[in-house]
């Protein structure tokens, strides 16, 4: 499987193909779908750790789907706090699939290495560890990626029409650490979920698979760009089958790693929220 990235070199974007040996090719442009697709001149063979990465692709627009697991819906109807929660079990079972746009042009979304935040009017905040679809052109899946769609559990719960302020914030996404060009679109992912505390110490461990999905990756992919024109570079991230536990919740210092196979790990701290506490 080929897998590209972004880094810095010599002070510039580039992008480059990760070798199997963790080393990288780094290519004189910084376009990775040309560099999934074996275009452009190597200007240097790098080790992999020695550099800086950037977000893998810089998205035009991050879309979310919802409730594509069945604990994503037991999670979201356990924090339901009115009525309404009852959309939740409803989309599940829908045909068409709860479809949000989560940023634009990065504005609120980091690479790896980089730190993810809380709502500073937030007390219940969790990352969703989730298999990104990136979009070439004309909205064709061409590559997979990480992402984190970091959200506030509580805002939501308390009103479903809050979602977009549970959902979309500064420092609410992250994306990495590569793009993979998969060699079959209709296989599983196993995805990974770790979070430690500023001491190295586990607080949560956790795992699931895309083969638990009620829609399918290349199903929401195709929901997405319905009526809906997507530029070229463009994420879907298509929902979480992990939630830790209610008493949980991501504070400053807190390391959170999600792993997916033949992608790699993406890895980001939890900064101080934008008030500074």
């Amino acid at each position: 499987m080929i897998r590209a990235v972004r880094l810095l070199h010599e002070g510039a974007p580039r992008a480059g193909r990760l070798l199997e040996d963790d080393r990288v090719e780094v290519l004189e442009h910084d376009d990775p779908l040309a560099a999934l697709n074996g275009n452009g001149t190597v200007s240097a063979t790098l080790e992999l750790s020695q550099l800086e990465l950037l977000p893998p692709v810089h998205a035009p627009e991050i879309w979310c789907a919802g409730v594509t697991y069945e604990r994503s819906r037991d999670a979201r109807l356990e924090e339901a706090k009115t009525d309404a929660r009852d959309v939740y079990a409803l989309v599940y079972d829908a045909e068409r699939p709860e479809l949000f746009l989560k940023d634009a042009d990065m504005r609120r979304t980091v690479g790896p290495g980089g730190e993810i935040r809380t709502r500073s009017d937030s007390q219940w905040t969790v990352p969703e560890p989730e298999l990104g679809i990136v979009l070439g052109e004309g909205g064709e899946p061409v590559a997979v990626t990480i992402g984190n769609d970091v959200s506030s559990r509580d805002i939501e719960g308390a009103n479903p029409l809050y979602i977009p302020q549970a959902k979309i914030y500064a420092g609410a996404c992250a994306i990495g650490p590569a793009l993979a060009a998969p060699d079959d679109w209709e296989a599983s992912w196993t995805i990974r979920l770790q979070i430690h505390d500023e001491a190295g110490r586990e607080l949560y461990a956790g795992e699931t698979s895309t083969a638990r999905m009620k829609r399918g990756p290349l199903d929401l992919a195709a929901w997405v760009v319905r009526d809906n024109p997507l530029p070229t570079g463009s994420v879907l991230l298509t929902g979480t089958g992990l939630v830790p536990p209610d008493d949980y919740t991501l504070e400053p210092g807190h390391v959170v790693s999600v792993t997916i196979e033949g992608i790699g790990t993406l890895v980001n701290t939890v900064a101080k929220n934008r008030r500074g506490e």
